[in-house]
């Protein structure tokens, strides 16, 4: 081992702080605010007649968010990989310490049994046999002689595993130093990603004055409701009686009590939340370990049907999975739904709904 594999200990444990503290603000994201109840469709007045315009901005923010959404996920998984990587590197750093301290101890057994072979006069215990006139003391040499020669065949045994052990172990903390590296590098580009999409977002609705803002969150409470009387519209509700376990129930208080907190890429509590930070952290506090990302959650976790849903379940939305919210009764959910919002309670039809996955049994 070279002088680098002596200091990865060191290394490791400094690279688990450095993963530790790369945790920044982030994104993941849905339909806006909350959305009205269910059973109940209020007409909202519509916006005026260049609302066109508008309507295109809300379609480009969107958009914006949802990539930003995607990137988040990206960031999740990366940051979840490399606290892995982090943590085998230092399991495999006190391995090369621990190693090289044992070969330490059999180099100096074999140093001091070379000694002793010095201090007889350098002849093997075979020809001290051989020179012997006593047959009794022949016969006793004779096994100490067996003896000697299996404990130093074990010995160079010994030392030869341990050799291939510190050699492996090298060869294991290098893979993951560089799985740890790339890790980081798609951090990075995700972060930059984020910051990319959000700040086109934020160009356009600071370019919005107050009225249009106004018109534009009344679009986008529309585009929701619309979305949520579709969905109710195709009887669902009269199908979904499901009633949630003593975990899932667990799960909803702790989402639900969350409600007002604002959301923030890649946070998981206690003070923000990106969206599947608020569903594993709500799992999490019921006792169960969900996966960190809504992509991860949706490919790992039970698919149940939509009509088999239940409190506590998960929502999953969009083709690629990037959105996830936690469903609590009466066809809505609760969700941290993007930068510059707040968690908050939602229809639950009103995003495109990928399927739904149960982290309970």
């Amino acid at each position: 081992m070279g002088t680098g594999k002596r200091g990865l200990l060191a290394t490791a444990v400094t690279v688990v702080c450095a993963v530790t503290v790369l945790a920044a603000p982030g994104t993941a994201f849905a339909s806006p605010g909350p959305t009205p109840a269910p059973t109940t469709a209020p007409t909202l007045t519509p916006p005026p007649s260049h609302s066109k315009d508008l309507e295109e901005v809300r379609e480009k923010l969107d958009a914006l968010y949802h990539d930003a959404a995607v990137a988040t996920d990206a960031y999740n998984a990366a940051e979840e990989a490399a606290k892995k990587q982090s943590a085998e590197l230092v399991t495999l750093a006190k391995k090369i310490a621990d190693g090289r301290e044992k070969l330490a101890g059999l180099k100096d057994r074999a140093g001091r049994a070379a000694s002793s072979q010095y201090r007889t006069g350098g002849l093997p215990d075979e020809a001290h046999l051989l020179l012997s006139d006593d047959p009794g003391d022949f016969l006793d040499g004779a096994g100490r002689v067996l003896q000697g020669q299996r404990a130093t065949k074990g010995l160079l045994g010994e030392m030869t595993r341990t050799q291939q052990d510190l050699e492996q172990y090298a060869e294991d903390a290098s893979a993951q130093w560089q799985k740890l590296e790339a890790n980081r590098k798609a951090k990075a580009a995700a972060q930059k990603k984020i910051e990319k999409q959000i700040a086109a977002a934020e160009k356009i609705e600071s370019q919005l004055e107050k009225e249009e803002k106004e018109r534009l969150a009344l679009l986008q409470q529309q585009a929701a409701q619309r979305a949520q009387t579709a969905w109710l519209g195709t009887g669902i509700l009269e199908e979904i009686q499901g009633e949630g376990t003593v975990q899932g129930q667990k799960a909803v208080r702790y989402a639900t009590a969350q409600i007002g907190k604002p959301y923030v890429w890649g946070a998981e509590g206690p003070d923000s939340f990106d969206c599947s930070g608020l569903t594993s952290q709500a799992w999490a506090n019921a006792g169960v370990t969900v996966p960190r990302t809504s992509q991860e959650q949706w490919r790992q976790l039970r698919h149940v049907a939509l009509k088999d849903m239940r409190p506590g379940d998960l929502i999953i939305y969009f083709d690629d999975a990037s959105h996830v919210g936690l469903y609590v009764g009466d066809g809505t959910m609760v969700h941290a739904p993007r930068p510059g919002r707040t968690v908050t309670v939602a229809g639950a039809g009103s995003m495109p709904i990928l399927g739904v996955v149960r982290p309970d049994a």
